[in-house]
């Protein structure tokens, strides 16, 4: 557990980057909105990119269990289903700002950059995660149920498509039927 400074930090610094992007939210936005000095951020962070992967792990594991969640507790259709089910919950929120992970590997595009490699390994997770709930030696639909995810997301970010996921969710459940 992240002690209480460190957390102020953590979360004032996703809320900034969700607002404003990695690039424009400089170091001394994050200390002036979160109160905490100078000393007490480099005593938690070495940089500003270590700020930002602090800011994407604990991202990952709450997008993660969600996602896990959500496919667990499903009872009305196929398990990965509920992937959509929950985008749609999230961009019908006011805390949708469009993904995190797909923004910092946008602004961090050198493939060996940390936040970009780390951005790559959330999502190689998520399709991970729904190949546990998809058949045996299917894992196209799992990339396929991804790159419907992901266009999901920038349909409802860029757009203002609030309704995308839902419209994923009929072209997923058309794959799945046709290749179950």
């Amino acid at each position: 557990m992240a002690t209480p400074r460190k957390q102020v930090l953590i979360d004032t610094a996703y809320r900034l980057f969700n607002q404003h992007g990695y690039h424009a939210t400089g170091i001394d936005r994050i200390l002036a909105d979160s109160g905490v000095s100078k000393a007490t951020l480099y005593k938690h962070f070495k940089s500003k990119e270590e700020l930002i992967l602090e800011v994407l792990q604990q991202r990952h594991e709450q997008l993660y269990a969600m996602l896990e969640r959500a496919m667990q507790e499903n009872k009305s259709s196929h398990p990965a289903l509920a992937l959509f089910d929950a985008l749609n919950n999230w961009f019908q929120s006011e805390h949708f700002y469009g993904c995190n992970f797909i923004k910092a590997g946008g602004e961090y595009p050198q493939i060996q950059d940390p936040i970009h490699s780390f951005s790559a390994w959330h999502k190689n997770s998520v399709s991970q995660l729904l190949s546990r709930y998809l058949p045996e030696n299917q894992q196209y639909l799992s990339n396929a149920f991804c790159l419907l995810a992901d266009g999901a997301i920038i349909a409802a970010q860029i757009r203002g498509q609030k309704d995308a996921a839902k419209q994923a969710k009929i072209f997923a459940q058309q794959l799945l039927t046709a290749h179950i």
